[in-house]
């Protein structure tokens, strides 16, 4: 039996190329978000939203739903700057959307352990894509962690 040789075109380098620089940043993509992709989800629905949560553990109740428009200030210190820290803990990074227009939705989580204060998830979804959340307690000495 004879085997067939094989060459390197140009043509075949690149799309090489192209394929293994998609894997990467879908690997990437993937482990950022812990495995759970927000484009599995129909995050412009509430139900997607509540969905996306229970991927990560999180118990939300769709009736405490509230929505706000936010725009992701240019400038990242003091406060907000803390607040992408935690971001870029879990995967997202909000200095990506500098300027931008997002909507906050917020949702009563039902199934925190050890709480007696409300606690609360907040999403952040721009252009149909969570791009950042966290969980946190409404208390004045609260907490709050990322979504996971």
């Amino acid at each position: 039996m004879k085997l067939k040789s094989f060459h390197w075109t140009r043509r075949t380098v690149v799309f090489a190329l192209i394929g293994l620089a998609v894997l990467l940043a879908l690997a990437v993509i993937w482990r950022s978000n812990d495995g759970v992709l927000s484009a599995h989800y129909n995050v412009t629905t509430t139900d997607g939203r509540i969905a996306y949560l229970q991927a990560l553990g999180w118990e939300a109740d769709p009736a405490t739903e509230t929505t706000q428009e936010i725009v992701i200030p240019r400038v990242f210190n003091g406060v907000f700057g803390d607040y992408n820290a935690l971001q870029k803990q879990q995967g997202f990074d909000l200095s990506t959307y500098a300027g931008e227009t997002c909507t906050a939705y917020t949702y009563r989580v039902m199934n925190y352990e050890g709480s007696t204060d409300t606690v609360l998830a907040q999403l952040f979804v721009y252009r149909n894509r969570v791009i950042g959340g966290d969980i946190h307690a409404t208390a004045m000495d609260g907490f709050m962690h990322g979504l996971r």
